[in-house]
């Protein structure tokens, strides 16, 4: 195995402990729940095949599930999260040799594009947990502000573990 790949599986278990353990735990103004684990979907390489990229998120997604006992609800949207990661990458690149690394990071896009790409991704992914979780459109009020908040909750964290991601030698000053 590459040392890139020991790298997304330990980010992968990490993330994946830190959601159930802590992030699943928090719920800011009974809104906001930080949903970070998808940051590993998020930072898949451009050039993994889409089979992987659909079995990396639809396993991660079953951990987190068996985990929570949510049956099943974040195994489809990180499934359905990793089936949109290409479209979403082309909507603000709109060729693959504009990116100077394969994976998708502030150095990579620039911080413009890789904002509205990880907002992007973020906002896809609690508009489907949160619409699979309460399957009724009954309180949209409720339901918007939970979308919301948790995106831009769940955003801000992800920009706090990519920064740690980062390695010093590439980092501005």
């Amino acid at each position: 195995m590459s040392k890139t790949t020991l790298q997304f599986i330990l980010l992968s278990l990490v993330l994946v402990l830190a959601q159930v353990l802590v992030f699943n735990h928090i719920c800011l103004f009974n809104l906001a729940v930080p949903m970070v684990f998808i940051y590993v979907i998020v930072r898949l390489p451009i050039t993994l095949n889409t089979n992987r990229v659909l079995t990396v998120g639809f396993f991660l997604g079953l951990v987190v599930d068996i985990f929570s006992d949510t049956l099943g609800m974040n195994a489809l949207a990180c499934t359905i999260l990793a089936m949109v990661r290409r479209p979403v990458i082309r909507l603000y690149v709109p060729r693959e040799e504009d990116l100077t690394r394969p994976e998708p990071s502030l150095q990579s896009l620039g911080t413009p594009v890789y904002l509205k790409y990880l907002l992007t991704m973020s906002l896809i992914y609690c508009s489907l947990i949160f619409l699979i979780e309460s399957f009724t459109f009954f309180h949209p009020l409720q339901l918007a502000l939970r979308i919301v908040s948790s995106t831009i909750l769940s955003m801000l964290l992800m920009l706090g573990i990519d920064s740690l991601m980062t390695p010093r030698s590439e980092k501005r000053l």
